[in-house]
């Protein structure tokens, strides 16, 4: 079973401020997340536990699990260029994304997917055929990604109908 779940908040969470590369650790609510998703998950023996380079996401993906987890920078968050850490409501969007033409540095779309769905598929490659239970940690965009991985990208491209809320997570199995 994979485990797919989104980092505890960070103060740029609470801020209602975009949060890309340039994104805090925990705050102490997003500290109580993880720990109410370990007590939730505490009966799961995970084989493997991956994240994004984030502070948030692997401290959210220790304190859940209490194991180091493996950093992949494949897992990494979109990068929000110029746009990151501005206030969400002020963000000059196209679709669900910061517009590229307005901000540098805006990651493109396809290579952030293909990054993921690669991490995915040699996870898949190396592990669908055995039962384990694996952890990956991330964020809004990656739990969104992953979902896509399983459920198909949506015609309208929005792939952050699959993500999870903070502190919360998904489950997917391979084929």
């Amino acid at each position: 079973m994979i485990f797919v779940i989104r980092h505890g908040q960070t103060d740029l969470n609470k801020e209602r401020k975009m949060q890309g590369r340039k994104g805090l650790p925990l705050n102490e609510y997003g500290i109580e997340q993880a720990k109410a998703l370990r007590d939730r998950l505490q009966k799961i023996k995970f084989d493997f536990v991956f994240s994004s380079p984030q502070d948030r996401a692997m401290q959210t993906a220790e304190i859940v699990t209490g194991h180091n987890a493996f950093k992949d920078d494949r897992l990494d968050v979109f990068d929000l260029g110029e746009a990151d850490r501005l206030n969400v409501n002020e963000v000059k969007m196209a679709g669900p994304l910061p517009d590229s033409s307005v901000y540098k540095g805006i990651e493109d779309p396809d290579v952030f997917i293909k990054r993921v769905f690669s991490f995915m598929k040699e996870l898949e490659n190396q592990h669908r055929i055995r039962e384990l239970n694996i952890l990956i940690a991330g964020h809004r965009c990656t739990t969104g990604c992953i979902g896509a991985y399983f459920e198909g990208i949506p015609s309208d491209r929005n792939i952050l109908k699959f993500s999870s809320d903070t502190g919360e997570y998904k489950t997917y199995e391979f084929e």
